[in-house]
């Protein structure tokens, strides 16, 4: 079995098995999320303040002091100071200081920048004790995850911090820090809360898959299987690369027709496929945010034309490249 898997990592480029790391773990290397905007909030209860982020772009919230109620989908859950949450997918939800309280838009309120993507919204009732007002920081993010994109889709609506302290007592410092950062004015607290931020949203996600993703399966199970997640190192690391099922057969050391049979079992789509996907996700983030050109990222993923790569992806994400760009370049009010 090893002389097999010598031969293939000489014809197919594929580091050897037993020098690959934990795969999960070099996918998770790249992943973080770009902050879009932030707001430090501070308001007198009783309040309702509605978010409603679009798909595709993460909600995180941080209770620095109070008590609030995350309210979406019908389903409270209440956070009390020092909670973070993470809502990988966004959506339509409300933080509220009573569960059955209605809503005010975030974007409603005055808001004051701060720096950069930072804004304060200060809503509070001068007439109440500054003791009972509520601090909450929250952020609108991006992820950037390239190839690691089929996971977000598997993520859990939220993503609470509180589930994660006991197993990962390393995140208690962080919130601590981002407590102090929120209730103080001192210099570059914004920007450095920000970063804060957007580590916590990375360590939340890194402990889910470590955890075992919950009841997530297909693209995580193939993960899981050692000898398939040879296979999907090999395609992550050789994206541009003209494979075949028998080359990537060869990669997990087993015939064309078993290799093919279990990769569509687990993944739940064929070898070939997946890397089309993998390789128009890997292309929009490269053309929407390193700003490479359609031609550069059609010829770095082993495309002759780029007629023949932008057909591919209109296929695959159901709009041409130039749509994709042009779409980015119109403005967009983050919340």
């Amino acid at each position: 079995m090893s002389g097999m898997f010598d031969h293939s990592s000489e014809e197919s480029g594929a580091i050897p098995p037993q020098a690959y790391p934990d795969v999960v773990s070099e996918l998770l290397g790249g992943m973080r999320f770009v902050g879009l905007k932030y707001r430090r909030i501070q308001i007198s209860p009783p309040f309702g303040v509605h978010f409603g982020s679009e798909a595709g772009r993460a909600q995180f919230h941080f209770i620095s002091r109070g008590t609030v109620y995350l309210r979406r989908a019908g389903e409270v859950e209440k956070l009390e100071a020092g909670s973070a949450v993470l809502l990988p997918h966004g959506g339509a939800h409300d933080l509220v200081s009573a569960p059955d309280l209605p809503c005010k838009t975030v974007l409603a309120f005055e808001e004051a920048p701060l720096c950069g993507t930072v804004a304060a919204i200060n809503a509070c009732d001068i007439d109440a004790c500054r003791s009972t007002d509520v601090v909450i920081f929250s952020g609108c993010m991006e992820f950037e995850l390239g190839g690691m994109t089929p996971l977000v889709a598997l993520m859990p609506s939220v993503m609470s911090v509180g589930t994660l302290l006991d197993r990962y007592p390393e995140l208690l410092p962080m919130l601590e820090a981002m407590e102090r950062e929120t209730r103080g004015d001192r210099a570059g607290f914004a920007g450095i809360l920000a970063r804060l931020a957007e580590v916590v949203s990375v360590f939340i996600v890194r402990a889910w898959v470590e955890c075992g993703c919950g009841t997530a399966s297909g693209w995580v199970a193939g993960l899981r299987d050692p000898r398939l997640a040879r296979v999907m190192a090999a395609l992550h690391r050789h994206p541009g690369r003209e494979w075949t099922v028998a080359e990537l057969a060869s990669v997990m050391g087993s015939s064309r027709s078993v290799f093919a049979a279990r990769f569509l079992a687990v993944t739940g789509m064929t070898p070939l496929r997946y890397l089309t996907e993998l390789r128009m996700r890997l292309a929009a983030q490269w053309i929407t945010r390193e700003k490479l050109s359609i031609d550069a990222a059609a010829s770095r993923l082993g495309y002759g034309s780029q007629a023949a790569f932008s057909r591919a992806f209109k296929r695959t994400m159901g709009y041409a490249p130039g749509a994709m760009r042009a779409a980015q370049l119109a403005p967009r009010a983050a919340e």
